[in-house]
């Protein structure tokens, strides 16, 4: 009887090894391939510069690189204690040394890869900087901005800026002592180029010469975007991907109305949509972005829920048209309440400190569609920390893939502002700690907005670039789609030759 428990109790014990055997064996199967897996994939693969919060991603890379670089040090360090010789010693130091430049190598190209690289046309001046009244000296079509920047008009001329912003980043990124924190890289070879961009002062063009001299056909500005399409379609990249790859910056509403018609292939950078139809520029092909705010960003801002007086502001041009309409409709709703600052205004007669002032002392400010869905005055509101009220169906917003603009804005769809008593109320329902909430918001994004040169880390010329970058992938897969049979011989079947591509192939 004792035998048989013996032979059962190993029985048991049998078993439980195996089970556990099996076990570990099975674990130990499944880390393996998750590290083969893992290996597979080259850090110099992740892109970390696409995302504003890419900081984590790029300190553990930077982390690695530093143990990396310690274990060269003292893995030779500890060889040299083994060494008999004065020759063993400089052999190590050169080995060393060696294995370092490859490390610092291979680290600068993890970086270059990051960026976003430009192929920027040598436009001539007229088309960019000469539009600010610079003069060429020599043969460059640019201007030496180490030492001399051509100034920009101010005033309303501001709001559209961006050109100037973007092409002197992409002139800048050429210095040897450019800012590491940066986003695009100039190339000279196209064919190296995740997208080729066009430096056409589009909105200046439109604000200094689009109005025609008396017996004169053609406008400056119309005789200069004719010039743009001659030029570009002549070129061997736009040949080479019809224009698809291009980048073309018309972020006046009104900018561009003759070519836009003939460049539509390409990226736009725009205010948004208003005037544009879909076929020509939308949310999937082209890139938002903000406007240069007009007011000065409020720096050191110690103002409260309590501190701010006045509940709802809006001052501006009150009777517009096409969605403007509800403009009128809020003006007269709204212009009796006594906590509600609702008036006509302009820069003009020192418009621009008053809006200042307004704004500063209010809790909530208005942005309403008008002549187009946006207008500066979102951009205004976020410098003065005031939370937006954004009454426009049809807005669009710069890098809104990345940013939830509910956190620090408010939205009322039109139908319902304009109802009696609707918004007012709506607007009182909101109470201190939620307020106070968007407004520490605002404090944190608003240099999402903020236009610098030399360009900063995640400012408003950083994020436009990274919007870009986010285009180029499945502009890329496009373009290798449509370049399948580029070098097969021409089909002879006449019913492929009729087989359509697929909507929205473009």
């Amino acid at each position: 009887m004792a035998e048989r428990n013996g032979i059962s109790s190993l029985k048991v014990v049998s078993r439980k090894s195996l089970f556990f055997l099996f076990t570990m064996t099975s674990v130990l199967f499944i880390m393996s391939w998750f590290f083969v897996l893992r290996s597979t994939v080259p850090p110099h693969s992740i892109d970390h510069n696409l995302l504003p919060n890419s900081k984590l991603l790029s300190t553990l890379e930077g982390s690695k690189y530093r143990m990396q670089k310690q274990n060269v040090e003292s893995s030779f360090g500890n060889r040299a204690i083994l060494a008999d010789s004065e020759d063993a010693e400089e052999d190590r130091k050169t080995e060393v040394k060696e294995k370092l430049v490859k490390l610092d190598a291979g680290k600068c190209n993890r970086n270059y890869e990051s960026l976003l690289k430009v192929f920027m046309y040598d436009l001539p001046p007229e088309f960019h900087f000469g539009l600010l009244d610079w003069k060429p000296s020599g043969n460059s079509v640019w201007p030496d901005i180490r030492n001399d920047i051509p100034g920009y008009p101010g005033g309303l001329n501001l709001q559209h800026s961006i050109e100037f912003w973007l092409t002197l980043d992409v002139l800048a990124s050429e210095f040897p002592n450019a800012t590491k924190a940066r986003t695009v890289i100039r190339v000279r070879n196209s064919s190296e180029a995740d997208i080729i961009f066009v430096p056409f002062f589009s909105s200046l063009s439109y604000n200094r010469f689009s109005k025609g001299k008396p017996q004169v056909k053609k406008s400056g500005n119309k005789i200069l975007q004719e010039k743009l399409v001659q030029y570009l379609t002549a070129q061997e990249e736009w040949k080479r991907s019809g224009g698809k790859d291009h980048l073309i910056l018309a972020h006046h509403p009104n900018s561009m109305q003759e070519a836009r018609m003939q460049l539509w292939p390409a990226t736009f950078i725009l205010s948004d949509f208003g005037r544009y139809p879909s076929n020509i520029a939308n949310v999937e092909k082209d890139v938002i972005a903000p406007y240069k705010h007009l007011i000065s960003s409020y720096v050191n801002d110690n103002s409260n829920f309590d501190s701010r007086p006045t509940l709802l502001y809006f001052q501006g041009a009150i009777y517009r048209k096409d969605g403007g309409l509800a403009r009128q409709e809020l003006f007269y709703l709204l212009k009796n309440e006594k906590d509600v600052h609702f008036s006509f205004g302009s820069i003009q007669k020192d418009g621009i400190r008053k809006a200042t002032e307004g704004m500063r002392a209010s809790k909530f400010c208005l942005n309403i569609a008008g002549d187009t869905p946006s207008s500066n005055r979102l951009f205004d509101a976020i410098a003065s920390h005031c939370v937006p009220v954004i009454i426009s169906d049809a807005i669009e917003l710069p890098y809104e893939d990345v940013i939830d603009y509910s956190e620090f804005c408010i939205f009322v769809r039109t139908s319902d502002a304009i109802k009696e008593d609707f918004l007012i109320n709506f607007i009182r329902g909101i109470g201190k700690e939620e307020w106070t909430r968007m407004w520490n918001k605002l404090k944190e994004v608003e240099h999402f907005f903020e236009f610098h040169f030399p360009s900063k880390e995640n400012d408003a010329v950083q994020m436009i670039w990274q919007a870009v970058a986010r285009k180029v992938p499945p502009l890329r897969l496009k373009l290798n789609r449509f370049g399948r049979f580029s070098r097969s011989p021409p089909s002879t079947d006449i019913g492929l030759k009729s087989i359509p591509l697929p909507k929205n192939f473009w």
